[in-house]
């Protein structure tokens, strides 16, 4: 039971603040003796000695005279009055944070065998709680001979709001063992408590013992516990909490929105907040915040600028916070100009607001206006920080100038970033990315502390600079220093060993996905996927294609494309199939792969039934989809087709252009392929390298040597392309064609293509057209040298032989393959039969119906 003297101690220490005098000590002491009762002193303390309290209090208060505790206690006083004095010293000592003055009290209570009552221990327990002396606080809670839910509550809500939750859980089951029942404030504490730790499993016996109690509906009580199942994720829990909400506030409404920004339903946000709107609650910024958030995520203009609105109208438009996220919000809605306005009302702009209209611009492709902007905030005397660099950084890296790159590098070591890791990080990528490997390099190799991101960066850079080799001799560094892979380097490094076709290292990455526990994730399975088609090891592929748990769209349409890629049409249709049996819908890169698949097999009943699809789909008139059923009419050698579908575009690219003229080509039509070329020009189209394979193999095909020069001689100077080989491989198919040998030869010299073996098969393939044994000879004999394992070569000079009728050296050929243990590859012939390729082998009786076959074709030749 509390003492009598509570009240009255609760308004002497709201009016007093002590100075102890020895006359006002002995003046309190004789009234004290001449009084029946602790009540007549209380009468007269408050009537005649207000003035000598309040003076000690103050004087205690302001100066912190806590040398005279000592004598107060020597005072021969009322042992309440004394506790009283005492009291009000610790309320003191509390309040100003004097954790040796609160101890001499507590010594002064012990030494002279004061018998608190429960208010004075609860005080105590108070001020070392206050003081920061948790361990302080639990011993003198363990003394205490009787403890109320006040003593308690005071230390958890002292441990919790030091960090330390899960002893603020402990300790309120120690009270409850204890047989005290909590209050609202004890709730309100230990559910803190439970969301620091997130400790679920408490949650719920907690809430049940709430509704037991009848504190579910309050406020506070309920906004913690949707603010807990928000945090682990229960949003159904969440919105059954707030729902028992008796007088819902905004702190209920926010626990709710932010635990929906959790789990990033952003759809659900905008729902609550137009509730809000329609009770015409009043909400502040932070509400504000999170729904700006959820407009940016969904691209949703509309609801922005509803925001926007409520944002002026309770005046917190130019908040720092508030309008960075209005930037960022204009900035993914894709308006700009909406965003400059806001920042434009912004009075002296702060960093991060101009670091958010610097990121804008650059993210709306506005790289240039960006680097402006940079140049205003510097002259405007705002010096920038690590993420309005990293910003302009990669505005840089999108700008690609040389020297607007150096100067970003010398603003970043001005402003004292030189050691940033993420500065540098980002310095080397916007290096790698411009193609200053050498300046990437020494980024990099000036860097004092290196981590994950920086061998990502190098990584990744080496791989776009076409310098895969060095890929993974940094992965092995990594590896040796101690740093850990993460995603983004596996990914990178399985892209340079799918460049370099390295799949013995492949594998050993392999080794270290499986090693992380990665084998499942989608971005890296996909990228092993993509290293062992192109490597060839299409069993590999397809195991990782069976262990990925989760495969997405994207997984599916890198398959199809490396089987594609890969001469295996036939497998990439079964993927394209299965894909869609898994209830997943093509997009138009899915068909677009597929049907590179259907051209290399020659699967044309496929590739017409793919085209019905997209018909279906609606996207038979998207031009990378159109392009490829160009592509595969024209390899399937249905001209007519592709003309008839490349005339129905809505819009073309060059690529489609390239993919018609080729088609011409292909399919021996070389006026029609110049006359698309012509075409081609008039419309604005600049012509590229496979351009002008197709333009020069029209003109072999038509037999045009002098137009084929001048197509030839105006890559360079006209259209800026250096020639690749098979350019030069096209002049010479021209001069064979029309057997100018001679002119080859002089071809040859001058542009150096004597180590070449795709120029020398080009010349081979010629003499055996012409006859001509000589410079089949010396185009063997060459070949023998670069590809002395290639049968084509012997088969093609062997035939030459024949020709003319030389069987001496024919022999003598099959002698030199048979010596060198070369054997010719059967001849194979590929038909589509029930909408499945059959491959035939010339002399194989290893196919499965060879009986049928047989009997077939006796059947036949009768």
């Amino acid at each position: 039971m509390r003492s009598p003297a509570t009240n009255f101690q609760g308004r002497l220490l709201r009016k007093f603040s002590p100075i102890p005098t020895r006359q006002s000590i002995e003046k309190l002491r004789s009234f004290s003796q001449h009084s029946s009762s602790f009540s007549d002193t209380q009468e007269k303390l408050e009537s005649c000695f207000d003035g000598h309290f309040q003076n000690i209090l103050n004087k205690l208060s302001k100066h912190n005279v806590y040398k005279t505790v000592p004598s107060i206690a020597d005072v021969s006083l009322d042992s309440n009055v004394r506790l009283t004095l005492f009291s009000g010293v610790l309320c003191s000592c509390a309040s100003k944070g004097c954790l040796n003055e609160g101890k001499a009290v507590h010594g002064q209570v012990i030494k002279n065998g004061m018998d608190p009552d429960l208010d004075f221990w609860d005080l105590l327990v108070s001020l070392y709680v206050k003081c920061g002396s948790l361990q302080c606080a639990r011993q003198v809670l363990d003394e205490m001979p009787e403890r109320d839910v006040v003593s308690w509550t005071v230390l958890i809500k002292g441990l919790v709001d030091e960090g330390y939750s899960r002893d603020g859980v402990r300790l309120y089951g120690e009270m409850r063992k204890d047989g005290i029942r909590s209050n609202g404030e004890t709730l309100v504490s230990v559910l803190k408590a439970c969301l620091g730790c997130l400790e679920l499993e408490f949650g719920l016996q907690l809430h049940a013992e709430v509704i037991k109690m009848g504190f579910f509906s309050n406020f506070l009580v309920g906004s913690a516990f949707v603010e807990i199942y928000s945090k682990c994720g229960l949003m159904e829990l969440a919105s059954m909490a707030f729902f028992y909400i008796s007088k819902k506030s905004v702190v209920s409404w926010n626990a709710l929105i932010d635990g929906y920004a959790l789990m990033g339903d952003w759809e659900e946000i905008l729902n609550l907040f137009c509730e809000i709107r329609e009770l015409e609650l009043k909400h502040g910024k932070f509400t504000l915040l999170t729904v700006l958030k959820s407009c940016a995520h969904l691209g949703n203009l509309r609801g922005g600028k509803a925001v926007h609105a409520q944002a002026i109208k309770i005046g917190s438009e130019l908040d720092k916070f508030l309008s960075c996220c209005l930037l960022n919000m204009y900035s993914k809605c894709e308006f700009p100009e909406y965003a400059l306005k806001v920042f434009q009302r912004i009075r002296s702009p702060k960093i991060v607001a101009w670091s958010a209209m610097i990121h804008c611009l650059h993210q709306q492709g506005q790289s240039q206006e960006a680097a402006e902007m940079f140049c205003t905030m510097r002259h405007s005397g705002v010096s920038p920080n690590e993420f309005t660099l990293a910003s302009l950084i990669s505005a840089a890296t999108s700008l690609g100038y040389w020297k607007y790159s150096e100067s970003i590098h010398a603003c970043a070591y001005k402003y004292g970033f030189q050691s940033d890791n993420f500065i540098s990080n980002a310095l080397v990528t916007m290096y790698m990315k411009t193609g200053f490997v050498n300046n990437g390099w020494k980024v990099f190799n000036a860097m004092s502390i290196r981590d994950t991101a920086s061998l990502n960066a190098l990584i990744s850079g080496f791989h776009d600079n076409r310098a895969c080799h060095l890929g993974p001799k940094i992965f092995r560094e990594m590896l040796v220093i101690g740093l850990e892979p993460d995603i983004f380097t596996f990914i990178s490094i399985l892209k340079s060993c799918s460049y370099i076709l390295d799949v013995g290292f492949g594998k050993q990455v392999h080794a270290h996905i499986i090693k992380d526990d990665l084998s499942s994730n989608g971005q890296v399975g996909t990228a092993l996927l993509d290293m062992y088609a192109k490597c060839r090891c299409l069993e590999d592929a397809d195991v990782i294609l069976n262990e990925l748990t989760e495969r997405d769209l994207l997984t599916w349409t890198a398959i199809i494309s490396n089987y594609a890629q890969s001469n295996h049409g036939q497998k990439a249709v079964k993927c394209f199939i299965q894909m869609q049996q898994e209830g997943l819908k093509p997009n138009e890169f899915t068909f677009s792969s597929c049907l590179s698949g259907c051209s290399s097999l020659i699967l044309l009943d496929c590739g017409r039934q793919l085209h019905s699809l997209t018909i279906k789909s609606g996207l038979s008139c998207n031009m990378y989809v159109a392009t490829a059923l160009v592509d595969m009419y024209g390899q399937c050698r249905c001209i007519e087709d592709a003309e008839a579908v490349f005339k129905g575009m809505a819009s073309r690219n060059a690529s489609s252009w390239n993919t018609i003229i080729c088609g011409y080509s292909l399919n021996g039509q070389g006026n029609e392929a110049l006359q698309a070329f012509r075409i081609m020009l008039d419309e604005g189209f600049l012509p590229d390298e496979i351009t002008f394979i197709g333009v020069l193999s029209a003109c072999s095909h038509v037999g045009l040597i002098e137009e084929g020069e001048t197509y030839f001689n105006s890559l360079s100077r006209y259209y800026g392309i250096t020639p690749t080989i098979e350019h030069y491989a096209c002049m010479v198919n021209i001069l064979s064609r029309a057997g100018k040998f001679i002119e080859i030869e002089s071809f040859i010299e001058k542009w150096k293509l004597t180590n070449n073996p795709l120029i020398w098969e080009t010349i081979l393939w010629a003499s055996k057209v012409h006859g001509n044994v000589g410079i089949g000879e010396r185009a063997a004999k060459k070949l023998f040298e670069l590809e002395p394992r290639v049968d084509y070569n012997y088969v093609m000079l062997s035939e030459i032989y024949a020709a003319k009728g030389k069987w001496d050296d024919v022999v003598k050929v099959r002698a030199l393959m048979s010596n060198q243990g070369i054997h010719k590859e059967p001849g194979c012939s590929c038909l589509e039969i029930d909408g499945e390729a059959q491959t035939f082998f010339a002399q194989d009786l290893s196919h499965p119906k060879i009986r049928e076959i047989r009997v077939l074709l006796e059947g036949l030749s009768r």
